[in-house]
């Protein structure tokens, strides 16, 4: 499990890291909240712990936004603010937990593996195909396209900032990692993408990248 803690509390944000990484759970922290739509553009998570009470931002407008942008990360709120009003605010933006602080750590870690299995068996439909992220297939109707290893790596990072336009330095990094590879090879896999998709799934903008529709 990978999560993406975005908490400013230097103290609780130290404790949590190191309570969270015994318990074998990757965490990347961060402590100023300006960074949040940066860091997703580069990293996958599995879940965000978000607090609500933040130095530059509402934790519950970056939930909205996120959201907006179809980021479909399980996200559990983890604040003082203990207000009803509050929680429904947080659920109806998009919320899938909400812990109040103070807290016992591991009632946070049984909460964290619970979101883990409830998100194992996704299922995402979108322009007559079924894309499941579990089993990494893709079905039109009752037929499977078969995509090759590449090929699902970029249509699963499309999905995951669908609705947004995302550079080809950005699906290098995400697909390839430190390996040096040519911007003619993300070309290639696109346009056979493209050719297993209904056409208008994905977008070039030329200069800027790709857009999945």
């Amino acid at each position: 499990m990978k999560v993406l803690l975005i908490e400013d509390d230097i103290n609780l944000g130290e404790s949590l890291k190191e309570y969270l990484e015994i318990n074998n759970i990757a965490v990347k922290w961060l402590s100023d909240d300006r960074e949040v739509e940066y860091i997703f553009l580069n990293e996958d998570f599995d879940i965000i712990i978000l607090d609500l009470i933040l130095k530059y931002q509402k934790g519950e407008d970056i939930l909205k936004r996120l959201r907006e942008k179809g980021i479909e990360t399980p996200v559990l709120v983890l604040t003082a603010k203990k207000r009803l009003e509050d929680k429904e605010i947080c659920f109806e933006r998009g919320a899938d937990d909400y812990l109040t602080k103070p807290f016992a750590p591991k009632e946070l870690l049984w909460r964290l593996r619970a979101l883990t299995r409830r998100g194992r068996h996704r299922v995402i439909s979108i322009h007559g195909l079924k894309i499941d992220l579990e089993a990494q297939t893709v079905f039109r109707g009752n037929e499977e396209i078969k995509l090759s290893r590449k090929e699902w790596e970029i249509l699963v990072f499309l999905l995951k900032h669908r609705g947004q336009i995302v550079s080809k330095d950005q699906i290098l990094n995400y697909v390839w990692g430190e390996t040096v590879v040519g911007e003619e090879v993300i070309r290639t896999y696109i346009k056979n993408l493209r050719k297993l998709l209904p056409e208008i799934c994905i977008e070039t903008y030329k200069g800027r990248g790709y857009r999945l529709r």
